[in-house]
């Protein structure tokens, strides 16, 4: 397996070996000895799916403690452009993002540890996302960032990829602007 390290830190990009012929191809999406070597160090609690059309944006999220999440993400079919936020209290790369495409057809994988924002938009239609989270899912803990707040600045790439308008759920709309996030963090 590949590892690839971001500009922020220990945000992780895997590439996982691909074996294939004609029949189709293998590929081992998580082994907990090989990953951890890699510098995924995570105890995983629970898996998701979702499915979203193309135009779909889902986040940002994430989950305060005692229920922060880290995310091993990846795409099955379909692609998404992911991004991830560092939120980390004095973090050296503490507001900095990272974008990627994951791909169905690449098989390349995000390693999101606790204490980021995430979320992703949807390239095609019946793209299928898959995580792996180190914790339950904790509602009250939940906090949404606007998507499109003008601190993050963060390029989506929406004209790209053909995308007039994301498709946003009620809940994302009211998400709160990333300055009021540390104050929020710190309760």
């Amino acid at each position: 397996m590949k590892v690839i390290k971001t500009k922020v830190k220990d945000l992780l990009i895997l590439e996982p070996r691909v074996f294939g012929d004609r029949r189709g191809f293998f590929v081992e999406t998580y082994n907990e000895e090989r990953y951890n070597e890699k510098g995924v160090n995570a105890k995983f609690v629970q898996d998701n799916l979702s499915k979203s059309a193309k135009g779909v944006l889902r986040g940002l999220h994430l989950q305060k403690n005692p229920y922060a999440q880290g995310k091993l993400v990846q795409v099955i079919t379909g692609s998404v452009l992911d991004v991830a936020v560092d939120v980390r209290p004095g973090s050296e790369t503490y507001g900095q993002w990272e974008s990627l495409l994951l791909t169905g057809k690449k098989k390349n994988q995000f390693w999101v540890p606790e204490g980021f924002l995430h979320g992703f938009v949807s390239l095609e239609d019946e793209t299928i996302f898959s995580y792996k989270c180190t914790n339950l899912y904790h509602p009250e803990s939940e906090i949404c960032v606007k998507w499109n707040d003008v601190d993050l600045n963060i390029n989506w790439q929406l004209e790209k990829y053909g995308i007039d308008q994301p498709i946003i759920s009620e809940k994302d709309q009211q998400g709160i602007k990333f300055a009021d996030l540390i104050d929020i963090l710190k309760r």
